[in-house]
């Protein structure tokens, strides 16, 4: 494997500002990451970190070579035509960088879209900078679509070594394989190299998870601050208030639906309450029902939009 140095450069004015940012505190920084481009349920991990770099003051730290990183032909970038030539260029970026919290509290965020090409190559890179950077904890966060309704809390699945972190959240799976991704790896390498990290997964209802759910991104934010200490009141209410809008679109498309289609969603509800209720009673079975499955819930869900996008 090449030098994995040559993927990225210090910015050295934002290394300077983690350095002397670990001068002040020698605990080590957390570093939250996560990449565009593979499954993220509901949006979940796109909306944080748009999030925080719209809210919060930041700077670059590291930069890593997009140019061999990331398949134009995959992932076209943007260009802007204006009258008669382009005028602009929408530079993919994957970067490090130094983010304040509320509080002034330094904490790093890594993030871009997925690289294509050379994972491992990446994920040494990134075990590189989290050994230089001095990062006591790596989180990564996303969405994955679940059979849940979106009238009830959404779930949460924590992974990695750091799992203590989020007491009182298990996960629901025992073993299962599943196409990998940049941001599991990371997290599988970092921990063979014995780094803390802590990955948090948010249940994301079928029916809605090609689209925003704000829902699913504040519950993550929720537990990523009670997990590593930040302060993010500013992006909590932000999504706490696009939650309310979300929902009550929602509830206004399904009251405009068929009666099947209601049927539907309230068979999630008697699932996630009968498995509820068996958790609490100290059963690892619920009792069965008859409830249809995610994909038939999520083929029903599709068919109603498509019918209300043809009658507009």
């Amino acid at each position: 494997m090449l030098d994995p140095q040559g993927l990225y450069e210090w910015e050295p004015k934002g290394l300077a500002a983690v350095d002397m940012a670990l001068a002040q505190d020698s605990a080590g920084l957390v570093m939250l990451y996560h990449f565009d481009g593979y499954i993220d349920a509901g949006e979940t991990g796109e909306q944080i970190v748009d999030n925080l770099l719209d809210s919060l003051p930041h700077q670059v730290v590291a930069r890593f070579d997009h140019d061999r990183l990331v398949d134009y032909r995959a992932r076209r970038p943007l260009l802007t035509f204006r009258r008669d030539r382009w005028s602009g260029y929408e530079t993919p970026s994957i970067d490090v960088r130094l983010v304040q919290d509320a509080t002034g509290a330094p904490f790093l965020l890594l993030s871009g879209p997925e690289p294509d090409v050379e994972w491992e190559r990446f994920a040494a890179a990134v075990r590189q900078i989290v050994e230089r950077l001095g990062v006591r904890l790596s989180v990564n966060f996303h969405g994955i679509p679940m059979g849940v309704p979106h009238t009830r809390p959404v779930g949460l699945t924590p992974h990695g070594n750091r799992t203590d972190l989020m007491p009182g959240h298990r996960s629901p799976f025992d073993e299962a394989q599943v196409p990998g991704s940049a941001e599991a790896l990371i997290e599988y390498r970092l921990m063979e190299a014995g780094h803390d990290v802590l990955g948090v997964a948010a249940h994301v209802p079928h029916y809605v998870a090609r689209s925003a759910y704000p829902d699913a991104a504040l519950t993550a934010v929720e537990a990523i601050t009670a997990a590593t200490g930040l302060v993010l009141p500013g992006i909590a209410h932000s999504l706490r208030t696009q939650a309310q809008r979300t929902q009550t679109e929602i509830e206004r498309q399904i009251g405009e639906g068929d009666e099947e289609l209601v049927a539907l969603v309230q068979g999630l509800e008697h699932q996630y309450d009968a498995m509820a209720g068996a958790e609490t009673r100290g059963s690892l079975v619920a009792e069965p029902v008859d409830l249809p499955s995610a994909d038939e819930i999520g083929r029903e869900f599709e068919r109603f939009l498509a019918e209300r996008e043809g009658d507009a």
